[in-house]
């Protein structure tokens, strides 16, 4: 197995860490944080005493390098790497691709790189909430950028072989690989994640508004509905500040329903439309998410532009060999759901 360097330790960096660990690749890592370093060492893993030290054991063992960082410091680690590895085998955890993508490009131009995003997560943060367990079945995307030619059509921007080897990894470490290009990526996220964030901000906002009755009277929808909010205010805003156009749309969109809800609720004093579309969203949701067809499409792992597809479809890879990987799609709509 090649050796797998995590650059930095927190949540999900170091369930990175745990998890390649268990799968058996030789690991180690680096953390700005003294006090997570010293408690994974405490526990028996291998942490260089700074992030040049990975770096430089990663290049002299060519290394899949995963960054693991806060998107602020992902530049500075970047300029790290590119001067003591600057061919090295690349990926990232980072929740927003976009930024990440030109970053690479500018200051690792010769790097071998594909991004990756865990769609896992808690609102405590830091090696102590680490889990080996914690992508266990999760959506893991890995980006598979793929350019248009007037000659042959749709290429790939990115090394398959690379891809193969992160997308490898993300199975290994329990994930099932949701291939995507990062402007989509982006563009999905923006609605599913960094929006949530958003209103779970105000959600948390206006019940306090209510004053102490009504944060008493908060139960399982309003604990729910806010619990993102429990997470550091600044990797909430990090996140969102660095997929603002997408985030922007997603917004746009929120408030155009919300709009659309207030003026049927003072006009008709029905919400029945608005209900009905969550109601069938959410159902739409738990099909994408739920148990799957037993029926599986092979792809060869060289053909990104049809995983890409796949996965814009709700595909996800669930295994792969050197040269195919096995994509189960989501079932069907049936006519009792409703969607």
């Amino acid at each position: 197995m090649r050796p797998v360097c995590v650059l930095g330790l927190g949540l999900i960096g170091g369930s990175v860490l745990r998890a390649a660990d268990a799968a058996g690749y030789p690991v180690w890592g680096a953390t700005e944080s003294a006090l997570d370093a010293d408690a994974a060492r405490a526990e028996g893993f291998s942490v260089e005493p700074s992030v040049a030290d990975a770096v430089r054991r990663a290049a002299s063992t060519d290394a899949l390098v995963v960054l693991a960082v806060p998107l602020p410091a992902v530049e500075p680690v970047l300029r790290e790497i590119a001067a003591l590895a600057p061919e090295c085998r690349l990926t990232d955890v980072v929740s927003v691709k976009g930024p990440v993508v030109d970053a690479v490009s500018r200051l690792l131009p010769r790097a071998r790189y594909a991004g990756g995003h865990p769609m896992a997560g808690l609102s405590a943060s830091g090696w102590a909430a680490s889990d080996a367990e914690l992508f266990q079945d999760a959506a893991w995307v890995v980006t598979a950028d793929v350019e248009e030619s007037e000659e042959d059509g749709a290429v790939s921007a990115t090394d398959p072989t690379l891809w193969r080897e992160v997308a490898r990894l993300a199975l290994d470490c329990g994930g099932q690989v949701v291939p995507a290009t990062a402007a989509e990526h982006d563009a999905a996220v923006a609605r599913v994640s960094h929006l949530p964030h958003m209103m779970a901000a105000v959600l948390a906002a206006v019940g306090a508004d209510g004053g102490p009755l009504a944060l008493t009277l908060g139960a399982g929808s309003f604990r729910d509905g806010t619990r993102v909010m429990a997470s550091r205010p600044e990797l909430v805003r990090a996140m969102c500040e660095g997929n603002r156009q997408a985030l922007l749309d997603a917004v746009d969109d929120a408030l155009g329903r919300l709009g659309a809800a207030r003026g049927a609720l003072a006009s008709t004093g029905s919400v029945a439309a608005t209900v009905q579309a969550g109601h069938s969203a959410r159902l739409a949701w738990e099909r994408l998410t739920g148990p799957r067809e037993e029926g599986v499409t092979e792809v060869p792992v060289t053909n990104l532009a049809r995983l890409v597809a796949l996965g814009r479809a709700g595909g996800r890879v669930i295994d792969l060999t050197d040269r195919t990987a096995m994509v189960r799609m989501p079932q069907p709509p049936s006519s009792a759901s409703g969607v």
